[in-house]
């Protein structure tokens, strides 16, 4: 059963890997962790465990020496007498996990005491770290119920991590116990995501008292005159996902909570409103200049960059900004589902959903209003309620607004310290002592900025106008809009149930290094032209398997960018010619990211875009994959394209016109008119 996991595994990653073994074979040579001149550092890239008088040693044949390891992340020195080098871990009887890295060799091992005094040692095939993120989305496809299939696939990965123990029945259930206590209570203690929940739950009451005051009909009757058939309500929805660019999450809930009842009036499925609401929120928070995801890429591409010996002085910023010409992915997103929007065609699942709605007016998959999911609570007006649009409007554009004074606030505050002998400087102060244009001085200060403080601050704005309005126009008493806000509290329940099983789940891929397994599996020499589109397909699986595009880009921008230098270096490149490789590497890895980020059901924001649409969770999943993949294979071929013809901004430009007119050809040819 393992060769044939292992081979299948082999066979899959073989096509996806780049050059690694050329960097690390020097960084042995560069640790100087021997200050003797006649011992030669133990090379370390083959070794195996061993227990001796309650000990667990680091063993290989006749080694004699200091060696360079990383045990657990930290970089540590052992020293080998006669084959064998002592680890240095206190035990007990849980045990504990320990992930070995030297180079491409990686080890995973669970360490324990036994109750005799002895050390058990379990050795883990890093190939089983697979299994959590592929145990959920078999099940998940399988069963269609998400919930249990995300606990199944924590419970697997705890198992797993706790050394694969079946030597009691105590020892097999406390997995089962860790999935609880260790995992989920892990995920709920960050502070980070208890943000998320809590913006999730204030924006849910938030919509509960603007539907109940009659606000959101007021805007429909005001979308009226533009949303005013099915294909303007899907391009209203989308021009309100392009112009809410600055944060996915925010984006996603607006936009699904408010265009809900506007594309339900005309008869769009929640799938295609689904579908519409998640492939514009990450691709245009990915690429936009000032955006809450801009301050981690301006990082990992300022710490990558850093390792590089070019002649170049460009900021990370500029950097970032020279890089979206090959950012195909999420370009092509935003033109793709334009096409689908005026051309009124579908195909795939899509359609069938699409051709549901329109003849049964039926929007949602479930058979009955008994069935309708998620939301169980009746948001209609109350009765008297008057229709104005304003009750809705004023909290969603305070929302809006307060997010982007939010990220400034906390932006120029963490901007503080550049301002010297000022403990409270203003934002003049902040802003004039500040490098750069005005881009990039605004890039960095929404680098800086903590998003989770924002749209908490943006949200509970939001929810108390929104009482405010109500009560001040006596369209519901105080009590009333209270109840009705704790209700729409309730109907975001699902969404943070399996956002908080999706965090668990990323906490147990990344105990047992997935990733790290993901990118390492293979070593191999391949050209520099090939490097994008081999990034392009690891990227896009490592998001489709983590569900996080986030974690995606942590993983690979400090692999990536060093080894293309160092490819290309070995390949005699010029610098010119070498940095068009660079960039196209830097675009892809954040493109391919939001890819594999569309088509996993274990991705946050695809989670949350189906809750906020109201839609079943894997009808989107199911509905969405055709088209992301087929805009996926377009992008793959202008990534390749690209670099075998040297790169620029003019062939970025031709190969955006072939594809976009490839994407039209096909729906013209694959899709069915639904109207």
């Amino acid at each position: 059963m393992t060769n044939l996991f292992q081979k299948t595994y082999s066979s899959i990653f073989i096509l996806m890997l780049f050059l690694i073994s050329n960097t690390t074979n020097a960084q042995l040579d560069s640790l100087n962790i021997s200050t003797q001149k006649n011992i030669t550092p133990v090379d370390l890239t083959e070794f195996n465990f061993e227990v001796a008088g309650g000990d667990v040693y680091l063993t290989k044949p006749a080694a004699q020496g200091p060696a360079s390891i990383t045990i657990n992340g930290e970089e540590t020195v052992l020293i080998f007498e006669n084959g064998k080098a002592k680890v240095e871990a206190t035990l007990d009887k849980a045990g504990k996990l320990m992930f070995f890295k030297n180079g491409s060799a990686m080890k995973l091992a669970h360490i324990s005491a036994k109750s005799n005094g002895s050390a058990r040692v379990k050795s883990i095939p890093l190939w089983l770290s697979m299994l959590p993120p592929l145990v959920t989305i078999i099940l998940a496809l399988i069963f269609k119920e998400v919930v249990i299939s995300l606990f199944v696939g924590i419970w697997s990965g705890a198992f797993i991590a706790g050394g694969m123990r079946w030597d009691s029945p105590f020892r097999f259930l406390m997995s089962l116990f860790d999935t609880v206590q260790k995992y989920i209570l892990n995920a709920l203690v960050d502070s980070d995501h208890l943000s998320v929940i809590l913006f999730s739950m204030l924006i849910g009451g938030m919509v509960a008292i603007i539907s109940k005051n009659g606000g959101m009909s007021g805007v429909v009757d005001a979308f009226s005159r533009y949303a005013n058939n099915a294909k303007n309500s899907q391009l209203v929805t989308w021009l309100l996902g392009v112009l809410i660019f600055f944060d996915d999450y925010a984006n996603t809930l607006i936009v699904g909570n408010t265009m809900r009842s506007v594309t339900d009036k005309y008869k769009v499925s929640r799938e295609k409103l689904a579908y519409i609401v998640d492939s514009t929120a990450a691709p245009v928070a990915a690429v936009a200049f000032i955006t809450t995801w801009i301050g981690a890429e301006l990082g990992y591409i300022g710490d990558g960059m850093a390792q590089l010996d070019l002649s170049t002085n460009a900021t990370a910023y500029s950097i970032f900004f020279s890089s979206l010409k090959y950012s195909f992915y999420p370009i092509l997103t935003l033109i793709f589902i334009l096409i689908i929007i005026f051309t009124g065609k579908d195909y795939g699942p899509m359609h069938k959903a699409e051709l549901r709605a329109r003849t049964t007016g039926q929007v949602s998959s479930v058979s009955s209003e008994d069935e309708d999911e998620p939301d169980m609570e009746d948001l209609t007006p109350v009765k008297g309620a008057p229709r104005k649009w304003w009750h809705a409007a004023v909290p969603v554009i305070t929302v809006l607004t307060m997010t982007v004074y939010g990220l400034l606030e906390t932006g120029f505050e963490g901007m503080a310290g550049i301002v010297e002998n000022n403990p409270f400087p203003s934002w003049g102060a902040i802003w004039s002592a500040m490098d750069g244009n005005f881009f990039t001085k605004l890039g960095n200060i929404i680098g800086a900025s903590n998003s989770y403080v924002a749209l908490i601050w943006a949200s509970l704005t939001g929810v108390l106008l929104a009482i405010g309005i109500t009560v001040g126009s006596r369209t519901m008493k105080l009590f009333d809009t209270i109840h009705w806000m704790t209700a729409g509290f309730k109907t975001m329940l699902p969404a943070i149930l399996i956002l908080t099983l999706a965090w668990s789940l990323a906490i147990t891929t990344k105990e047992l290094h997935t990733a790290d397994y993901l990118s390492t599996i293979l070593t191999g020499n391949i050209s520099p032209y090939l490097l994008s589109g081999l990034v392009f397909i690891l990227a896009a699986f490592i998001a489709f398997s983590t569900g996080s595009s986030w974690s995606t880009m942590a993983i690979l921008y400090p692999i990536a960018i060093p080894t293309t230098y160092a490819i290309c270096t070995a390949a005699g490149m010029a610098e010119p010619e070498m940095m068009e490789i660079l960039l196209s590497v830097i675009a892809t890895v954040l493109a391919a990211s939001v890819l594999g980020d569309h088509c996993s059901p274990i991705s946050d924001t695809t989670i949350l875009s189906s809750l906020a649409s109201d839609c079943n969770h894997l009808d989107h999943v199911r509905t969405q994959l055709p088209y992301a993949l087929t805009v996926g294979g377009f992008s793959l071929a202008c990534v390749v394209i690209s670099s075998y013809l040297g790169g620029g901004l003019l062939l970025s430009i031709i190969l955006l016109i072939i594809s976009v007119i490839g994407m039209y050809f096909i729906v013209s040819k694959l899709g069915k008119p639904t109207e």
